[in-house]
């Protein structure tokens, strides 16, 4: 097989890129190692700022969302019993996030890509790329049971931190990966009960963090800190309701609703930022490139910023034959990446409580939490960081 870009994986990054460069004229090919099905149904993250609402209705991929999607103007901060919320809009000059799953994002891309798009194949296992520093870069693939390659003018590697683009990348001076572990993990349940709130619940609570999300008007979101190495089997369903009622208690008339856990996972929390993203005709995107915790609402953002910087990128190579995009394509998107790696620490060391804390640190991140409740110019810098810097130019 030929085309222009060779696209590893097929989860938001790679769909919204492929949606991208079919637009601008651009051929290229998704690779998705998983089934159709379990590639719609992996749990991720479900908040969207406004410039990936904007990156989807380009597409054309936005009219569930749209339909579908919760518009919420602010979140809300719990600790010490206090209720302390964050208007958005009036923080930022206008600006909102939206809740709506990554499942139904990939369901959206994938029903466009196989209805109108370059070709998508699931079932696609990349076992290499070959000769990523030539002109003619190859993708060395399974799929219905032989091994095919790839020839592309470039790879996009959006298959996440272990897959093979990632691991093309040469150990040199120049090349560095940077990580930060979290000695907590996040229990994350899915309930088939209303939220208990119109939106997200950021609590501090001396007993460990706890967040109240949401799906739907009838799906509930929540998550509680838990140690590393916690195992499902300790947290029955009872344990869990009563956690998250303790966590999120405060000193005014609210209640935590209950209802059948429908899926529970563990997920590590840690943070990864690879330099450089690009090695000759190899580049990256999404969790091939970085992770950051889930305490931010990033992961899903940054990536969906990358491909719309790289689809940028190609189009001006495609359109005037100029690499200058795709030259500074590390450099840009590694700014706001930092930027993103360092709200969601911050946001994680502010709300988590620290296994090996002391009482300074307890008072350390009241006063953080006071300072943002009690500050315009506080709050209006998480607001703006939450909501979603502008995109580099």
């Amino acid at each position: 097989m030929r085309t222009t870009v060779g696209i590893i994986g097929g989860g938001p990054a790679g769909l919204l890129l492929a949606r991208l460069l079919h637009r601008a004229g651009i051929a290229c090919v998704v690779l998705e190692s998983r089934t159709r099905a379990h590639a719609e149904g992996r749990q991720r993250a479900g908040m969207l700022e406004q410039g990936t609402v904007d990156a989807l209705r380009a597409t054309g991929a936005a009219d569930r969302l749209d339909a579908e999607g919760l518009v919420h103007h602010g979140i809300e901060l719990r600790f010490d019993g206090e209720r302390h919320r964050l208007d958005f809009p009036a923080l930022t000059g206008g600006r909102t996030v939206t809740i709506y799953a990554q499942t139904e994002i990939v369901k959206d891309l994938v029903a466009l890509q196989l209805a109108d798009g370059p070709p998508l194949l699931f079932e696609a296992e990349a076992l290499a790329v070959e000769r990523p520093q030539s002109e003619t870069p190859v993708v060395r693939f399974r799929h219905e049971g032989r091994e095919r390659t790839l020839h592309c003018a470039w790879v996009a590697g959006c298959d996440g931190s272990h897959g093979v683009a990632r691991n093309a990348f040469p150990d040199a001076a120049d090349g560095r990966t940077y990580a930060h572990d979290y000695p907590y993990s996040w229990l994350g349940v899915t309930a088939e009960v209303p939220p208990s709130c119109d939106e997200l619940i950021y609590a501090r609570h001396a007993r460990g963090f706890a967040l109240h999300s949401m799906r739907s008007p009838h799906v509930s979101r929540l998550y509680l800190q838990v140690p590393r190495g916690t195992s499902l089997r300790d947290w029955p369903d009872e344990r869990i309701w009563d956690e998250l009622a303790a966590r999120f208690a405060v000193d005014a008339d609210w209640s935590l609703r209950r209802g059948p856990i429908t899926a529970r996972s563990v997920t590590r929390m840690r943070s990864v930022v690879h330099e450089p993203m690009r090695h000759g005709r190899l580049v990256l995107a999404g969790d091939a490139a970085h992770i950051v915790p889930p305490t931010g609402a990033k992961g899903l953002n940054l990536a969906v910023s990358d491909v719309r910087i790289l689809a940028r990128a190609f189009a001006e190579l495609h359109d005037r034959g100029s690499t200058r995009l795709l030259d500074g394509y590390s450099d840009l998107c590694l700014r706001r990446v930092w930027q993103a790696t360092r709200f969601s620490y911050d946001m994680t060391r502010m709300l988590h409580a620290q296994p090996d804390g002391d009482a300074f640190d307890h008072r350390m991140q009241l006063a953080r939490l006071r300072r943002i409740t009690a500050s315009r110019h506080a709050a209006a810098e998480l607001a703006a960081n939450y909501t979603g810097l502008p995109l580099s130019p």
